[in-house]
């Protein structure tokens, strides 16, 4: 019989993130790529007429067509906190000195309560990712193994095979002309893309990787300029299991608003 001790293997959860750095709205994963993502608004798509809907749908493969580069799409659904406003319902139904009015305002704000007592109350976001592969740094970031794929990543002794400010500098020089083109052909569809800036997308990051407790716990940075991992993480050490920074999804019903799903 063996006497060997096995201890069990513990690490933070920043050990498994492949997320490096953020600076100046582009995040840096370990390897050396970087991503820009950028926020889209949406359109009611089952409010439009069926042509209007033909249309749109022609469009959106026109820009799938035009790209000559990779992007990711991401939905991202979350369970929306409707309590701040049915607080701000019960106020103005105190301040309302028409009865009448008083009793709407009570009846709509009991419906509202009614809706998330049955139904989870869902917000979607949408965001296009536009990637930057390590492999455009040259030969000294590819770390080529056999099927082109990047060896030890996420490991701890690995780091990244150039300065911060090099990969900056080759990935704004490839990814500005990109994400322009990307907020060109998507305008034309009638939607606002915006770019996320640094303290955006640390946040988005954080709700992605603390999604319990994101919305009751505020992320705590005091300089967005730029956030070492730690950030981003849970503080505290256990055994995790890693999510993807970034997830491609089908674009499916592009819908506004509030949805509720029974």
């Amino acid at each position: 019989m063996s006497n060997d001790v096995q201890i069990a293997i513990k690490g933070s959860t920043q050990e498994h993130l492949p997320l490096e750095d953020v600076k100046d709205g582009i995040a840096i994963l370990k390897d050396g790529s970087c991503a820009a993502v950028m926020r889209l608004s949406s359109v009611n798509f089952d409010l439009l007429s069926e042509r209007e809907q033909e249309a749109l749908i022609y469009a959106y493969g026109g820009i799938l067509n035009s790209l000559t580069f990779p992007i990711q799409i991401m939905i991202r659904s979350n369970i929306k906190d409707v309590s701040e406003y049915v607080k701000s319902l019960l106020e103005k139904e105190r301040e309302q000195t028409n009865e009448l009015l008083q009793e709407k305002i009570r009846s709509y704000r009991n419906f509202v309560e009614e809706v998330v007592k049955k139904n989870n109350v869902l917000t979607k976001s949408f965001y296009v990712i536009v990637p930057f592969s390590s492999l455009e740094l040259g030969l000294k970031a590819a770390k080529a193994i056999p099927g082109g794929g990047i060896k030890n990543m996420g490991k701890e002794d690995e780091k990244l095979p150039y300065s911060k400010e090099h990969i900056l500098e080759k990935a704004r020089a490839s990814l500005d002309p990109k994400i322009a083109h990307v907020i060109r052909v998507f305008g034309r569809l009638g939607l606002q893309v915006k770019q996320l800036e640094t303290k955006e997308l640390i946040q988005l990051f954080y709700e992605i990787y603390n999604e319990d407790t994101a919305s009751v716990q505020k992320i705590e940075t005091t300089n967005y300029t730029s956030v070492s991992v730690e950030s981003v993480g849970m503080k505290r050490k256990e055994e995790v299991k890693a999510k993807p920074v970034v997830a491609g999804a089908p674009v499916g019903e592009v819908k506004s608003g509030v949805e509720v799903r029974k």
